[in-house]
């Protein structure tokens, strides 16, 4: 197989990004080989997707191969003939007004804007939570450049203003979301900036953080409030950053975007 010319079909339009190496597309395509043997819907994925599980796995083949195929299988059942999920599958989460996916960072990257104090545990059914979680990543995942372009991740921004341990927390949630981010969107998120953290957060946290893979627990980054106008405007420019922080983006209902 000539897969040099293969890999220039697959990635057309990339663009000047982050093509990586021939050496790391190599293995990409030793792990297409290995995965379409098993799971022929693999043909569908294309070389980039196949990268980013590579490098979650730190370019192990078989940890990357066991991986996609979870993937895949999770794919058809989740998602059958990858379907996007509807407004109205997430109706009761979009109602909720607390996640914004509007914006981009100063390196491109699609925003996420949310708001902790607006979940209700008591209020979520965790199948929809789940779905809800699809939909906004998938959305995300969608405006970033097409063809790759170099920029494959997105960051958001964390408001837990007002988050109280009775009220807002929700274990069984925070780890569903991680698990789907971690197994079946790896390697998109770029960086989770928490901003106006409240002490009772942190137990909450401890909790949670040893479901986090390690490369990703280095993308939250923990903001002190002093540091809050420095830090979001080093990452964001006036246009992307929301009104809430001094910036001009104006935040819109998740549910008319």
């Amino acid at each position: 197989m000539d897969y040099c010319k293969e890999g220039d079909d697959r990635r057309a339009g990339a663009g000047a990004g982050d093509d990586g190496d021939v050496t790391e597309w190599k293995k990409v395509a030793e792990l297409r080989a290995v995965v379409e043997a098993q799971d022929p819907a693999c043909k569908e994925e294309d070389d980039y997707q196949l990268r980013r599980f590579l490098r979650a796995r730190d370019h192990s083949i078989g940890k990357a191969a066991a991986m996609l195929l979870r993937y895949l299988q999770w794919k058809r059942e989740f998602k059958p003939g990858g379907r996007a999920i509807t407004d109205g599958e997430v109706r009761g989460e979009l109602a909720q007004e607390k996640l914004y996916m509007q914006g981009y960072d100063r390196q491109g990257r699609p925003l996420v804007y949310g708001f902790g104090a607006r979940h209700s545990p008591a209020r979520r059914d965790l199948d929809e939570f789940k779905r809800f979680v699809v939909y906004v990543l998938d959305r995300t995942c969608a405006r970033l450049p097409a063809g790759n372009g170099g920029q494959e991740k997105f960051a958001a921004v964390a408001d837990l203003r007002g988050w109280g341990y009775y009220a807002n927390c929700d274990i069984r949630a925070y780890v569903a979301a991680l698990e789907i981010m971690q197994n079946y969107y790896p390697e998109r998120l770029g960086r989770v900036f928490l901003i106006h953290v409240p002490y009772v957060f942190m137990a909450a946290w401890k909790i949670v953080y040893p479901f986090i893979d390690d490369n990703t627990k280095k993308k939250f980054v923990f903001v002190a409030d002093k540091d809050l106008h420095a830090t979001l405007r080093d990452a964001i420019d006036d246009s992307n950053l929301a009104e809430e922080y001094g910036g001009k983006l104006k935040l819109l209902s998740p549910a008319i975007l």
